[in-house]
């Protein structure tokens, strides 16, 4: 398949879809990926004019026809959302877990982020071989193999009271776990839909928030009850049903890919895409710095106490519930993905400055669910917008897993960075600054990404 025709081609389909609507100037546009993983551009869902005829370059080697709905299609969203409450509703658990670590072992903040950071980095380093490996067609057994490290790294964290120990098993046998259950269930979800995809990925986000909710409540409000062991054998408990129910309902749809690199290098050819993975680790450098950080924030400078200060991170993960479909919602019909991923971007790194303003409790309150808002519109809109630039739905795990295993080393810095500028200031504001400078330098280079497929053209969905 010839990548970079098949991005001219598809540019100058927008740009003369974009210049044909009469009445309303707005384009309805279905994903990029669709259009190109078909073979047929499609009609605009929203019933304007524009002619549509079927390009030749980018025909696959199987019939590709997505129900795009009914129950199989949305099970296999419900599967992602379990799958994703694990791999990355576990993660966003690590603030309470940082917490913890300073009061009981005296672990400085940024060694003891160090924990979470490695479990991050290599939650999202191993998606690449798990996203071929699910290419593949074995969806199933990656997330078994998932499964047992979560597990396995839960059960043995519940037994270690050394820095050294609980690197090994919540850092490192938990973290390859985590990435290793992800990619899978997210490409197999991504290959149901066509001019719904952005909404059913975005869906499928809640996952995340879920978890962020039930893991950190699970860790902080039975710790008191039964101690710090059972409370992480619970957890881990929890992580095995909802996998068991993931691998029950996952059923991949199109054949699997036997033959093919493990690394499609000529993606990275394709400007959109190159550009897209370099706005991506910006993203997930300056992402994870407020999730570990709001807590210790609101105790250290504002005065929380160690429970009242958890509650802030439930605020911020709970909120996603109801946004994720909301802005997936619109995504999908109104603005796309990719101008959606964007403007979310930006808004976090706002918050982020924001946050050097906060000074009293009902702030810090009110602050929560801004950036819980602003995160979960970012995280929800994040596969959609990748999914929007993979033609071959056969190489979605791969593609997938390619940027995020760049993003691996931009997760893997990112809090210690942070932890390193307040543990040197002695302050949090130097830290914001930095968060918020990352974050809107992630999205102008998203800008430039979208540019380099549309040109100036804002009004086209992408």
């Amino acid at each position: 398949m010839d990548h970079p025709k098949v991005m001219d081609d598809e540019k100058q389909l927008y740009v003369t879809r974009t210049k044909s609507v009469t009445g309303n100037s707005r384009s309805s546009l279905s994903s990029y990926s669709s259009r190109v993983s078909s073979g047929t551009a499609r009609d605009a869902r929203s019933g304007h004019g524009g002619s549509e005829q079927q390009n030749p370059t980018t025909a696959l080697n199987f019939d590709f026809d997505p129900p795009d709905g009914g129950w199989r299609a949305w099970s296999q969203v419900l599967a992602a959302n379990l799958a994703n409450a694990v791999s990355w509703g576990y993660a966003a658990t690590f603030g309470v877990y940082q917490l913890y670590y300073v009061d009981t072992l005296g672990l400085e903040s940024s060694k003891a982020s160090w924990i979470g950071s490695v479990q991050v980095f290599l939650a999202f380093i191993v998606c690449g071989p798990s996203g071929r490996i699910a290419d593949a067609g074995h969806a199933h057994e990656i997330i078994i193999v998932g499964c047992f490290f979560v597990v396995l790294g839960s059960y043995m964290t519940s037994f270690c009271y050394e820095y050294w120990q609980i690197m090994l098993a919540q850092g490192i046998c938990t973290g390859i776990g985590l990435g290793v259950i992800s990619t899978p269930a997210v490409a197999i979800t991504s290959s149901y839909f066509s001019t719904h995809r952005s909404l059913a990925l975005s869906m499928s986000a809640m996952g995340t928030s879920a978890g962020g909710v039930i893991f950190p409540a699970i860790v902080q409000y039975l710790i008191p009850q039964i101690g710090f062991g059972w409370a992480t054998r619970v957890g881990a408990l929890v992580a095995l049903v909802l996998c068991i129910g993931a691998c029950v309902l996952l059923k991949p749809y199109i054949p699997g890919r036997k033959t093919g690199p493990w690394v499609e290098w000529a993606a990275f050819k394709e400007v959109p895409y190159a550009l897209f993975a370099v706005a991506s680790f910006l993203n997930f450098y300056g992402m994870y710095f407020g999730l570990f950080y709001i807590n210790s924030f609101a105790r250290n400078v504002i005065g929380f106490s160690s429970v009242e200060s958890v509650s802030l991170l439930l605020i911020t993960n709970c909120i996603g519930l109801p946004v994720r479909p909301v802005v997936g919602y619109v995504a999908n019909r109104y603005l796309g993905p990719i101008n959606v991923f964007m403007m979310a971007t930006a808004s976090v790194g706002t918050m982020l400055f924001v946050w050097t303003t906060i000074t009293t409790r009902t702030s810090m309150y009110v602050f929560s669910v801004f950036y819980g808002l602003a995160v979960s519109a970012n995280q929800s809109t994040y596969v959609p917008s990748l999914a929007s630039l993979t033609q071959d739905p056969q190489k979605m795990g791969i593609r997938f897993g390619m940027v995020e295993t760049l993003c691996a080393f931009s997760t893997l810095a990112g809090p210690p960075t942070a932890g390193a500028i307040i543990d040197r200031t002695g302050s949090y504001a130097l830290a914001q600054i930095w968060g918020g400078s990352v974050m809107l330098a992630a999205a102008l280079t998203l800008a430039a990404s979208r540019i380099s497929i549309t040109g100036w053209q804002w009004k086209v969905l992408i």
